[in-house]
């Protein structure tokens, strides 16, 4: 199975991912998490993408394309994966499709975890205080230029995707629990 989570950081695309692949075998693949990983074994693509992040700027599309494509094919994306933050524009979104159809592959699902704004916000200013601040994104001020970016450059893609009849939502505003649920029912877990 082979799916994207969509939705504002806050929205519990993590605490999702995380429990699909623990419960289901399904590998979560957060992109930042890859990018520290192709960094840390000194691979080619790490030493190429280590230049590009110490500067402070974007890794190109090919390149994230290049990553992903290596990714999956490792063993442990075998039974499925889940991609947490990728894709993030319309383009990256094209990209991913024209690369899963070159290996033979297509996305099972798109699942749109859907959000208040508001309420969003101030369970991410709640978690701020629950985690003694250890997270950098929980700040107010962060949070909301969190959500204006991801209402100019990632919300564009849900159209996308609704157009290729992939896209499901769920109200992210429920319970882990019941979020889980509604994912459950879409996957047919």
């Amino acid at each position: 199975m082979r799916l994207i989570l969509l939705g504002p950081p806050g929205a519990g695309k993590g605490t999702q991912a995380k429990r699909l692949e623990d419960l289901h075998g399904l590998k979560q693949l957060a992109t930042g998490d890859m990018l520290r990983a192709e960094i840390a074994s000194g691979s080619k693509l790490g030493k190429r993408v280590e230049g590009v992040l110490a500067s402070g700027e974007l890794v190109s599309d090919d390149t994230m394309i290049e990553m992903i494509a290596h990714r999956i094919s490792s063993p442990d994306c075998e039974k499925g994966f889940i991609l947490d933050g990728f894709p993030r524009t319309v383009a990256q979104a094209e990209a991913l499709d024209e690369m899963l159809t070159e290996h033979k592959r297509s996305l099972d699902s798109v699942i749109l975890m859907e959000v208040n704004e508001d309420e969003l916000l101030d369970r991410v200013a709640k978690r701020a205080i629950e985690d003694g601040g250890a997270r950098t994104d929980s700040d107010e001020a962060t949070a909301k230029h969190r959500m204006d970016v991801y209402k100019k450059q990632t919300a564009p893609i849900i159209p996308y995707y609704k157009n290729q009849e992939t896209l499901q939502t769920v109200d992210g505003m429920r319970s882990i629990e019941d979020v889980a649920i509604q994912i459950d029912a879409i996957l047919g877990l």
